[in-house]
């Protein structure tokens, strides 16, 4: 050590780290990095298949959000990952392409209703144990058209109270569960606060208040960092997030910076409408697009 000057003995450290771990620097990037992005596997077309974790990689993505799987009628999402083989394939695959499972999905209650399925608690405790098994720690739960709070507020006590189940169940879990509703940040908050759990926060969407006419960054500040476990980075289809006026990410960071948020940004839409079914190139762009600035 004694003749190794300073210079020599970074240089023989960094070597040393390369081998164990890779590069140093990008460890410590890695470890250090605010914002990770997602995609869905339902919306690059690999509805709970592993091939989603390949497209996940190439599309270059650090992460995916995994669908639970249709709902439809049945009583309890059509799930292949109550299957132990199922899930270690999974999780074998990402950990073998340096992915990771960011979240689950019940994206079936898009178009069912959270508010009077008889088996709604099965669903979730399905969801939540699946999450368990996979140590993920996050699920998405849409309240979707039929529990729409704000074209059916009459639904609003048995959503409140079925929630306030669900946050009984996560939080016995050790999991949360992510919400997204038709609200305003402040009916939001007003609908968490009732709730009174943790584990029941906002998955919050970028197209809702776009679409309404909102401002999003005073949502973004209204909810505020402890509220909202998840985002879906994302408007309607039509243009890339590059392409979109109304969408000025740049602007968006520094509010998420200001509010000292970190975690997942998902991409869920933004497709070209002149190529919708092109995944790669929708995904890909959009993908690289909120790199440049969310990871710059």
């Amino acid at each position: 050590m004694k003749n190794l000057n300073r210079r020599q003995f970074l240089g023989q450290s960094a070597l040393v780290l390369t081998a164990l771990y890779g590069s140093p620097f990008e460890v410590f990037a890695k470890e250090k990095q605010a914002y990770k992005i997602a995609v869905v596997d339902l919306m690059i077309l690999k509805r709970q298949k592993l091939g989603a974790f390949q497209l996940t990689k190439e599309i270059g993505a650090d992460g995916l959000e995994v669908d639970m799987g249709r709902l439809g009628n049945r009583e309890t999402f059509d799930s292949q990952l109550g299957k132990p083989e199922v899930r270690q394939q999974f999780l074998d695959k990402a950990k073998e392409l340096k992915l990771e499972i960011c979240s689950l999905a019940m994206s079936g209650f898009y178009a069912q209703s959270f508010a009077t399925r008889p088996t709604y608690e099965r669903m979730v405790q399905d969801c939540i144990d699946t999450m368990k098994a996979m140590r993920v720690k996050v699920a998405f739960l849409p309240l979707g058209t039929q529990g729409d709070l704000v074209k059916n507020p009459e639904l609003r006590p048995a959503i409140v109270e079925r929630l306030k189940v669900v946050g009984k169940m996560a939080k016995k879990a050790g999991v949360v569960i992510g919400i997204e509703t038709s609200l305003d940040a402040k009916g939001e908050v007003a609908l968490l606060d009732e709730i009174g759990s943790k584990h029941i926060q906002s998955y919050f969407n970028f197209s809702n208040p776009l679409k309404a006419g909102r401002d999003l960054h005073e949502e973004l500040r209204t909810l505020g960092k402890k509220r909202i476990c998840m985002i879906h980075c994302t408007d309607e289809d039509g243009v890339w997030l590059e392409n979109n006026p109304r969408l000025d990410l740049k602007k968006v960071k520094q509010t998420l910076d200001d509010m000292d948020w970190k975690g997942w940004l998902v991409i869920e839409r933004s497709r070209d409408a002149n190529d919708p079914r092109n995944v790669k190139k929708n995904f890909g762009a959009n993908t690289a697009y909120l790199k440049s600035i969310f990871q710059a």
